[in-house]
Order: C-alpha cells, then sequence, then structure tokens
C-alpha cells in the first residue's frame, strides 16, 4: 500500500483518539486500533517508514507506532495484545 496513505490513516485514527484527555491512553488505543485492524503488510509498512523518520506523522500517531514498533513482531498481534486492548 502507498505509505502517503498508510500515513494519512494513522493520522486520521490518532486525530479521533487525540481528544482522550490522557495522552498516553490515546497513543495505546492507536497501537492497539493498528494491532487489531491493519493488515500485517501495513504494519510492518508503517514501523519501517517510522524507523526511516516517519515524515508526516502527527505526534500521537508517531508515538504510537513507536510503540507498535516496539512490539516483538509488529506484523502479529498476539491473542495477549488482542485481549488486553478489548478490556
Amino acid at each position: 500500500m502507498n505509505i502517503d496513505t498508510l500515513v494519512r490513516m494513522a493520522n486520521d485514527i490518532g486525530a479521533f483518539f487525540a481528544a482522550e484527555p490522557d495522552k498516553d491512553e490515546a497513543v495505546r488505543s492507536v497501537c492497539a486500533h493498528l494491532k487489531r485492524f491493519w493488515d500485517p503488510r501495513m504494519r510492518v509498512q508503517i514501523v519501517a517508514h517510522y524507523g526511516s523518520g516517519g515524515a508526516g506523522l502527527s505526534d500521537v500517531s508517531r508515538a504510537a507506532v513507536a510503540l507498535l514498533a516496539q512490539s516483538e513482531d509488529p506484523g502479529i498481534a498476539t491473542k495477549k495484545e488482542t485481549k488486553k486492548t478489548s478490556d
């Protein structure tokens, strides 16, 4: 998928959760959304883009992708992560 499209989509998700008063919670929510709803190839692409500087990512989205990048394998959402995000 085109990286500009992925950046726009991540920023749209980030804008939605940015209304959250707790910014750390907003970042975790964006990361959880990416893990639950994005295709693994999309997650790998956005993490690689982040690793190359992350041009165009908003602050919330950038922090969420950084959190995603810290995952054991950004392309795979484990059952534990999926359950944790649904609480």
